[in-house]
């Protein structure tokens, strides 16, 4: 049992949590795969002038516990209801695996959530489509992404044999970033992979989702890892549900364009998105 590995409610190790700020309204931010709570800083610090900032490590990913466990959908969100059931109703921020996670929070705890902010989203469908389009648009490392032993493989030797040097073979993300890229396992980062973004059908999750709530997408127009023309479809099922795209952004809005992405956080508080 996925408790049984961490402990009791009163006595596991909950999730890596780091708060900035102490205004009226909280923001919730979820990381994707391989991210930690330092892949929001050191911008988010403005946000806690006025809204209470909380930066979670997911499970297995960061300075959170790293059980060995199939890292599913429900053992995710039910690690992060550990930490969040008595926050709320906060905005829920997600990149990629984190935006997935996002949603599919929401879906399930509907009433702990005002609003969705959702970076980079991947929606492939299935594993067969998520297979069929990196082959067909011929992504840098795609092979590797959706075969489970080299990824597994490329985990290891990347963690054990490369670690140390990655921040200059990595050379387009913050070094800080990059430093944090060996802090998971190969199990916890392959089966989040495998069992959130390939198998897991976020859509199901956003039917699910309450009527009035509020979703906005960022997304840039040059993401390969995440295509935007599943989240354009998407973001139009909903008249509140907006798709705010980046011309020449990939798949990290955040660090590509950081004060346009926190002034669209910002503005979403006031429900004055442009």
């Amino acid at each position: 049992m996925f408790f049984d590995k961490i402990g009791s409610n009163d006595k596991r190790k909950k999730l890596h949590t780091e708060t900035y700020g102490n205004g009226d309204d909280p923001i919730v931010f979820l990381a994707g795969l391989g991210g930690t709570t330092r892949y929001w800083l050191p911008g988010i610090k403005s946000l806690g002038k006025n809204h209470s900032v909380t930066l979670i490590d997911l499970l297995g990913f960061g300075e959170s516990p790293k059980p060995w466990v199939r890292y599913n959908v429900e053992r995710h969100v039910s690690a992060l209801n550990d930490v969040l059931s008595k926050t709320g109703p906060i905005t829920l921020v997600g990149h990629s695996l984190g935006a997935l996670l996002a949603v599919a929070y929401a879906a399930r705890y509907p009433s702990q959530i005002k609003k969705l902010i959702l970076i980079s989203l991947p929606y492939f469908g299935s594993k067969d489509k998520a297979v069929e389009y990196f082959k067909e648009r011929n992504v840098r490392g795609g092979f590797l992404y959706t075969n489970a032993i080299l990824t597994i493989a490329t985990c290891i030797l990347t963690r054990r044999v490369f670690g140390k040097i990655l921040p200059f073979i990595i050379r387009d993300l913050p070094r800080d970033i990059v430093k944090d890229l060996v802090k998971h396992t190969w199990c916890s980062s392959t089966s989040s992979l495998w069992e959130v973004v390939y198998r897991h059908d976020v859509s199901v999750d956003f039917r699910s989702l309450p009527k009035q709530l509020e979703v906005l997408f960022i997304h840039g127009e040059d993401d390969l890892s995440a295509p935007i023309s599943a989240v354009r479809s998407i973001a139009t099922s909903r008249p509140n549900w907006n798709l705010f795209s980046l011309d020449g952004v990939d798949h990290h809005p955040f660090i590509r364009e950081t004060e346009k992405c926190l002034a669209l956080i910002d503005a979403s508080q006031s429900n004055s998105l442009a």
